[in-house]
């Protein structure tokens, strides 16, 4: 689970014969010769029955595609196995893949948005923060806020039982109005960060922090005792393959 990683990284500084053959057709054995009557008659020649027409055999390769002018042959269709295609673009993740991390480092500018802090456990970590963030979009639409970005996670504190985050929605500069349901406005944080991608389902997102607690570790960076998840496509499933998350470490001054 995420929560044993999160636990070395945030003590660190946060740290995929042949076919068989036609059957021979038997000959018919020729009928015993008719006696010849008293009168002879001509003789004739016996006609021998055709012999039957073998069975077609399937071809051993594919059929030529249609001849020019007419229409053309059906696309193939996906090997098996392949997941079928979820409500995120195909673009923005790769079936089949469960991960890819890509590092970028960068200066994060402090944004002004609304947020709502809760507590998951570990096994529905996907739904809380999925309710979380539709229950802060809920207010903010309520409020007639304009959204300015993707919607965010801050994860604070975790523990065996579970963890404590905030989500958070970018808000347009200047936005004020009263929220409700718990939601505030406030500020996402600031500072130099590195920015890590995971591509794939949610509940494979463990083997991606693995790769950021390695690449800490192996640059010698000291994490503050946060870090930020910000979902670049809509949180429809925690198996959704197509699922795009940027992962935000950012780095002690």
């Amino acid at each position: 689970m995420k929560g044993l990683w999160v636990g070395c990284l945030l003590a660190a500084g946060l740290m995929m014969a042949s076919g068989p053959g036609l059957a021979q057709t038997p000959t018919t054995p020729s009928p015993p010769p008719t006696p010849a009557p008293a009168v002879k008659a001509p003789a004739t020649a016996s006609t021998p029955a055709p012999a039957p027409k073998p069975a077609p055999v399937a071809p051993s390769k594919p059929l030529p595609a249609a001849p020019a002018g007419g229409p053309p042959p059906p696309p193939p269709g996906p090997p098996p196995g392949t997941p079928a295609p979820g409500p995120n673009e195909p673009e923005q993740g790769a079936p089949g893949v469960q991960s890819d991390s890509a590092t970028v480092m960068l200066d994060v500018p402090g944004r002004p948005v609304a947020l709502l802090a809760a507590t998951a456990k570990w096994d529905e970590a996907f739904k809380v923060i999925k309710d979380t963030e539709q229950r802060v979009k809920a207010a903010v639409d309520k409020a007639g806020l304009k959204i300015a970005g993707h919607p965010v996670a801050m994860f604070t504190k975790e523990d065996d039982k579970g963890f404590t985050f905030t989500a958070m929605l970018p808000l347009a500069p200047g936005a004020k109005a009263p929220l409700t349901d718990g939601v505030t406005l406030g500020q996402s944080p600031a500072g130099k960060a590195i920015k890590f991608q995971h591509r794939g389902a949610y509940d494979d997102i463990d083997s991606t922090y693995d790769l950021v607690t390695a690449y800490l570790d192996e640059k010698g960076l000291e994490a503050q005792d946060f870090f930020i998840e910000e979902y670049l496509t809509p949180l429809t499933s925690g198996e959704d393959p197509y699922l795009a998350v940027d992962i935000y470490v950012f780095l002690k001054p």
